[in-house]
């Protein structure tokens, strides 16, 4: 497992920006746009999977983690069954809606896989590490 600096760097964080803005995409014209309300619940539940990821992760503890990853996992969901809606109303074709349904399905898939990896890896996360160890890079900055 490669040590990861800051949530950008996340593979589940990268997909989740991409299916965001994915579904701000097919958003912006036609019926969908119209429907306001329906806007705005599809937005909040795709940006919630990424916050929801980036938040956990700057807790620095896996289990406020982990809790945070579930939490956008559940967001995910969320968009799929939005997206379903917005196919059976007609708001975007079947191609686009497979597409952005396999899209939340493999996302989800992935948050499971990376919960369980960190679950496996028995870390508590940075907040519970040695503090003269959490600043040990910064400090040797600091030297002439």
């Amino acid at each position: 497992m490669r040590k990861v600096q800051k949530f950008e760097d996340l593979t589940i964080f990268q997909k989740a920006r991409d299916l965001c803005n994915e579904v701000y995409a097919i958003t912006k014209d036609g019926e969908f746009h119209k429907d306001s309300r329906f806007v705005q619940q599809i937005h909040a539940s795709a940006g919630s999977v990424m916050d929801n990821i980036a938040e956990g992760f700057e807790r620095d503890g896996n289990k406020e983690f982990i809790n945070f990853l579930y939490i956008a996992k559940g967001s995910c969901g969320e968009v799929r069954s939005q997206i379903i809606r917005a196919s059976d109303v007609g708001f975007i074709d079947n191609e686009t809606a497979k597409r952005l349904y396999n899209d939340c399905l493999n996302l989800s898939k992935s948050i499971s896989k990376f919960i369980q990896s960190i679950k496996a890896s028995g870390l508590s996360g940075l907040k519970f590490q040695d503090p003269s160890s959490k600043f040990q890079e910064d400090d040797a900055d600091l030297e002439p």
